[in-house]
């Protein structure tokens, strides 16, 4: 996981968030939970020179997610959640399934 503010790094997410911000905390437990490589950006707490955001996802609102590997911008927590949830929470329940189903099969007998 990556979650710096540098532009150097080449993760495939980016995430426009606010410090301390619940909302982007909610997004960052996901994120991290899936074990995605994102880069943070920190913008302006001042709502109305969030500029950067402004031109990324057309709001001024945060937190904002650019996923490059599949080109969608999104804004609103719970917007962002179930994507990320739709886009790669799958992964970790495909690694899980052949212990799940081994373990549903010896059990239930």
């Amino acid at each position: 996981m990556t979650a710096s503010g540098s532009e150097a790094t080449a993760a495939p997410i980016t995430l426009y968030r606010l410090q301390g911000c619940p909302f982007c905390e909610r997004v960052v437990r996901l994120l991290d939970e899936y074990d995605l490589d994102y880069t943070s950006r920190f913008v302006e707490p001042m709502h109305s020179r969030r500029d950067v955001v402004k031109r990324v996802a057309g709001v001024r609102t945060v937190p904002v997610v650019v996923d490059e590997t599949t080109g969608v911008t999104m804004a609103e927590s719970a917007n962002i959640v179930d994507y990320l949830e739709s886009t790669y929470g799958d992964r970790t329940d495909v690694d899980a399934a052949p212990e799940a189903a081994a373990a549903d099969a010896g059990g239930d007998e």
